[in-house]
């Protein structure tokens, strides 16, 4: 959680959480990403396990999309190493799901709530054929499982910002991923669903690891395994406990307290 006491200690307090039991299911080592000799990921270090919750927390432009795409091999760094399952990226892609910050689709496009699921399927489907029975009642599984089967045959854009994310979930998990990264999923959703939100996903990490970028850090405190501040460079206990005044005056990574229904802190802008 974090931690606003100005009278403990000026080192954060690290509450470690065993791995002796959980198998480290991707690995990042000395990772350097450059953009036009621009640095965006300095020296990144960082072991994830599975059934983790991981929260990531940082300001705008701090690197927290790049990392996730170095994750899924979309982004290959000009230094270190990664591992995703013992292999590269890009070779074991299938066993992560991702849900991006701003899902591009056409509102206005007819494409129903079960086929943008689908979708998701194409990579277990052989090109050029329909899909069989065996990926609808996945798709529908999936559906139901982030409470959507109802809306199965509705058009995606007449739905709500927060039951497209659910949407866009499911297409994640269709293809039974074992690792989950959700880059600010809840830019989209109502306060008052947020909660239920959050639920959903403590239930998927009895199944999976889930990576969440994210600026609420209430959520942090109350779903969280562990928690990762990313400014350029990660500052990563794990544990979730961080000092306020650490994560502005060491780690770089000013909050704000805000409210909009319950009150919370996010991180401010630079």
């Amino acid at each position: 959680m974090i931690n606003s006491n100005h009278n403990t200690k000026s080192e954060c307090k690290v509450d470690k959480i065993p791995n002796k039991k959980k198998q480290e299911i991707i690995s990042l080592k000395n990772i350097w990403v450059s953009y036009d000799d621009i640095n965006v990921l300095e020296d990144i270090n960082l072991s994830i396990y599975e059934q983790e919750f991981l929260g990531i927390i940082g300001p705008n432009g701090g690197g927290k999309t790049t990392l996730l795409k170095v994750i899924l091999g979309l982004i290959l760094p000009s230094k270190g190493e990664v591992k995703v399952f013992g292999r590269k990226p890009e070779e074991n892609r299938e066993y992560i799901g991702y849900v991006p910050q701003y899902p591009l689709f056409d509102r206005e496009f007819p494409i129903s709530v079960e086929e943008v699921v689908l979708i998701g399927r194409w990579g277990k489907s052989k090109y050029f054929k329909s899909y069989n029975q065996i990926d609808k009642q996945k798709a529908q599984e999936v559906l139901d499982l982030v409470g959507m089967l109802e809306f199965k045959n509705k058009q995606i854009g007449r739905l709500s910002g927060g039951q497209q994310q659910r949407v866009f979930i499911a297409r994640a998990l269709v293809t039974d991923p074992k690792v989950l990264l959700l880059d600010e999923p809840l830019a989209s959703i109502d306060t008052l669903l947020q909660t239920g939100f959050y639920e959903l996903l403590e239930r998927l990490k009895k199944k999976m690891s889930i990576v969440l970028v994210t600026h609420d850090l209430t959520a942090v405190s109350i779903y969280m395994d562990k928690v990762a501040c990313l400014n350029r460079r990660l500052f990563y206990h794990n544990s979730k406990e961080i000092r306020l005044e650490d994560l502005e005056a060491t780690y770089r990574c000013p909050v704000d307290l805000i409210a909009h229904g319950i009150p919370h802190r996010v991180l401010r802008k630079h």
